[in-house]
């Protein structure tokens, strides 16, 4: 890894990384997080019976389209031709928790990392959003990056 800051010009000002020279290649990247909450919350997202519909659905498409849209939200992140996307929502229900595993693809010349992270902390809002009438304490929490694959940096795995 690099321990130059690219995101910034000779002058120490911020600019978009010019990656018009660098070969395209197929790039992955795995992140995730979890969401904690009282255990009648969870009981309710597993039951179906929140008043506001199928939390976990809702929940995985919001992951997806934020995924589409992260170089609107974070300013010197280049869009992307995503090729694919899949949210995994798992539960567990000893610790009362929704844990959010992403994966993003993509060939291109820069990789899929904040797309993943965009995500997983997207995904995890849309549930703390859905499901705040009853429980305002939950705490979004370990959203990270597993892996990445692809590029000229090579591979990364926590």
């Amino acid at each position: 890894m690099s321990d130059e800051l690219n995101h910034f010009n000779q002058r120490g000002e911020a600019h978009m990384v010019d990656v018009g020279d660098k070969a395209v290649s197929k790039r992955r990247a795995i992140a995730e997080g979890s969401i904690v909450m009282q255990a009648e919350t969870l009981q309710r997202i597993i039951s179906g019976e929140h008043k506001k519909g199928d939390v976990l659905a809702v929940a995985r498409v919001a992951g997806v389209m934020a995924a589409k849209k992260t170089a609107e939200l974070v300013p010197l992140c280049h869009p992307l031709l995503l090729s694919h996307v899949d949210v995994e929502l798992d539960i567990d229900v000893d610790a009362n928790a929704v844990t959010c595993i992403a994966t993003v693809e993509t060939a291109g010349q820069t990789g899929v990392e904040m797309e993943a992270l965009t995500a997983v902390q997207i995904t995890l809002l849309t549930i703390y959003d859905m499901c705040k009438a009853m429980d305002r304490g939950m705490i979004m929490q370990a959203i990270a990056l597993r892996s990445k694959t692809g590029g000229k940096s090579g591979d990364w795995y926590r």
